[in-house]
């Protein structure tokens, strides 16, 4: 790794001219800035905040225990991307779903959704989180008080949120893609109507 002084060197060597000072005041500040995110708790929630990305936010949990009910319990949520446009969700799954595995999981997930499951949130100690049956990934990113999110009792997991307040908020749920993501993972695109 290089440090301030041989970046300031080797832009010299290059001919270049270099604002010693102010380089020096942005790295150091740079440094600041990344020493402060990175001392920052994980909160595993929604990086947007608009209604559609939290509803999607939602959406996810469902379509998480609806895969666990249609494909086995060991599916586990390997990542996530939430745009206003759609949500992506990525698990762990050894074969390509067939189309009534994926009808399926839509099917569950709209019934969740018309039966206007509410979604509550809770906050307590990450041992009792884990002992209550909430599911989280990277349970050691997270502090030492958690939010879990339960929505009816369909899915319970450690969330930083935000989520709508009942699942009649959602729409119509519609799986429009299923693909691989790497060597045992898939990936599910959906949106909301």
């Amino acid at each position: 790794m290089m440090r301030m002084k041989d970046v300031v060197e080797l832009a010299k060597e290059r001919g270049l001219t270099v604002d010693e000072k102010g380089f020096y005041e942005k790295f150091k500040a740079h440094q600041e800035l990344s020493r402060t995110a990175s001392a920052g708790k994980f909160k595993g929630g929604l990086a947007g905040n608009s209604e559609i990305e939290t509803k999607y936010h939602t959406a996810t949990h469902l379509l998480n225990a609806a895969l666990k009910l249609v494909v086995n319990k060991d599916v586990h949520q390997k990542g996530s991307n939430i745009t206003e446009e759609r949500m992506r969700f990525d698990f762990s799954c050894d074969h390509k779903l067939s189309d009534e595995e994926i009808k399926k999981a839509e099917d569950i997930v709209n019934t969740w959704i018309n039966e206007g499951l509410d979604v509550i949130c809770t906050q307590m100690n990450k041992e009792d989180a884990i002992k209550s049956g909430a599911e989280c990934m990277f349970i050691e990113k997270y502090p030492d008080i958690v939010t879990v999110y339960s929505i009816g009792n369909v899915s319970k997991e450690l969330c930083g949120g935000p989520h709508v307040k009942n699942t009649k908020e959602l729409g119509h749920f519609k799986i429009i893609k299923e693909e691989a993501s790497s060597s045992g993972v898939r990936r599910i695109k959906a949106i909301l109507e």
